[in-house]
């Protein structure tokens, strides 16, 4: 495998090793480990995961707390051309084990809070060879790795599992390719050097957490893990360490501010908190410590933000539209104008590798060669980014197991050219378990059959993707907002 053009987190770590050597990269319970030690250590722990003999690809699983450890974990994996499964802990144990059913892991890591889970997990799913605790692992061996495995830039690196789709969480795997770059939007953007600190009290099982901790290090920054969030420690972290960027998700800013409004602390090295909250909040936060809070959107399946801004530099969006990602907000049929809502769609190197395990999914998610995010928004006229929520449409519908996404049926119907507008969605079917259903307004004048229709649908997409289900009224209900009100089509006509 030629790696020529390639660069990855372990060449990464190895440079810093040089250039930074005694700087500290990460600080852990009172102490300081320099980036020359986070290499030899993350060396060693390539050298005994090498030892267990995996194939390229093979996945690793982690179940635990923010520990240094998962630092050493992504050099590692990058070093051996492994995938790391980051699991969030906060699940049920029955979703963690359907994690672990959907990837197939060769290796399970866990701290000691849940060790008995990963034994449990080792016991019952025949995928699992190892198990190891985080605390006592005897995995760190010397002599240390010394020469990385060749990889290329859309090997799986991590997959993270997001929301639900049909019920079931997705893994989307993001290569290191992915991350690096969206690392450098984070590293140009808030300016990450050498002399910044992030504190890590958001998970690193996290996609945001990823990026902040990941691109800190790449920058050359420190590292402060917090192995959970505590409102104390965390400000107590901030003044002792010199923390100069955190991240955020509600409700941590108004945790941290009832600690604030008890003493009188230090807070000035803080530069940047970057998340989501309420303006009041935000607000409050702003004028009790001398940082600026940024407001971002992103997904885990675009390796994180693809708009950033401060947060009042123009309320109620989500930022400017990022370096490295083309969006357009469109409809299922077309590109819509500026200040008009509707998906928003993404493409570039940010976006994810796909889904684990899923190519239906994936052929509907990147149809048309963009990424359809399911989320919908607005860009108004200076490029500002407004997140307006989820498509009502998400859900597939499955006649007969198959994927059929509404909006590639409802495109072929509005071909006819007798149909002004239609509404498709899933309702009940005795013979498919799932049925395509078929709400459609004619231009005033024009006559259609249902027969004529379904056969007309047929002609241009897959049989089991035309409606069988079809009828026809005066006019489609629409929002406030002109949109089709498809809460209210599905209501009145399932």
């Amino acid at each position: 495998m030629n790696s020529l053009y390639n660069l990855s987190f372990f060449d990464i770590y190895k440079k810093n090793a040089l250039l930074n050597k005694d700087h500290c990269a990460i600080h852990w319970n009172e102490e300081d480990i320099s980036y020359s030690d986070l290499f030899s250590q993350t060396c060693q722990l390539a050298k005994g995961i090498s030892n267990l003999n995996l194939e390229p690809g093979a996945r690793i699983a982690i179940l635990s707390t923010n520990h240094p450890f998962f630092f050493h974990l992504f050099g590692a994996v990058a070093a051996l051309n492994l995938c790391l499964v980051l699991i969030n802990r906060r699940l049920s144990p029955e979703e963690v084990s359907y994690i672990v059913e959907d990837t197939t892991p060769s290796v399970i890591f866990s701290d000691s809070e849940m060790a008995d889970q990963a034994k449990t997990l080792a016991s019952t799913h025949s995928c699992l060879d190892h198990c190891f605790t985080i605390d006592t692992s005897t995995l760190y061996q010397s002599p240390p790795l010394t020469q990385a495995v060749a990889t290329r830039s859309d090997d799986p690196f991590v997959i993270i599992h997001t929301a639900a789709v049909q019920g079931k969480p997705r893994g989307a795997v993001l290569s290191q390719e992915n991350i690096i770059l969206s690392n450098m939007q984070l590293i140009h953007t808030f300016g990450l050097n050498k002399t910044k600190t992030y504190l890590n009290i958001l998970p690193l099982f996290h996609i945001m957490g990823v990026n902040l901790g990941l691109g800190t290090l790449m920058a050359g920054g420190k590292n402060v893990i917090l192995e959970k969030f505590n409102p104390q420690q965390t400000i107590d972290l901030i003044q002792e360490q010199k923390v100069s960027l955190l991240g955020s998700f509600p409700p941590i800013l108004s945790h941290l501010l009832d600690v604030i409004e008890k003493g009188n602390f230090d807070l000035s090295s803080l530069e940047i908190v970057a998340g989501l909250e309420m303006p009041d909040t935000v607000k409050k936060w702003e004028a009790k410590t001398s940082s600026t809070f940024w407001t971002m959107y992103g997904q885990t399946e675009t390796s994180g933000m693809i708009s950033f801004s401060e947060y009042f530099r123009r309320p109620g969006s989500a930022g400017e539209i990022s370096l490295l990602a083309t969006v357009q907000i469109a409809d299922d049929f077309d590109n819509l104008p500026l200040d008009t809502t509707g998906e928003i769609l993404v493409k570039g190197p940010l976006v994810f590798q796909g889904y684990w395990n899923a190519p239906s999914l994936n052929k509907i998610t990147f149809r048309e060669d963009w990424h359809h995010t399911g989320d919908l928004g607005m860009i108004d006229s200076d490029g500002f980014l407004f997140f307006k929520g989820r498509k009502a449409e998400k859900e597939l519908i499955k006649p007969g197991g198959e994927n059929v996404f509404p909006a590639e049926v409802e495109k072929a119907i509005l071909q006819h050219k007798a149909v002004e507008n239609v509404c498709v969605f899933g309702v009940p079917d005795p013979k498919f378990g799932e049925g395509i259903k078929a709400v459609i307004a004619l231009h005033p004048g024009m006559e259609l059959t249902k027969e004529d229709l379904i056969a007309f649908t047929g002609s241009l997409i897959a049989g089991y993707k035309k409606p069988r289900h079809v009828e026809f009224i005066d006019k489609l209900p629409e929002t406030s907002d002109g949109a089709i009100d498809r809460i209210k089509i599905k209501t009145d006509f399932s």
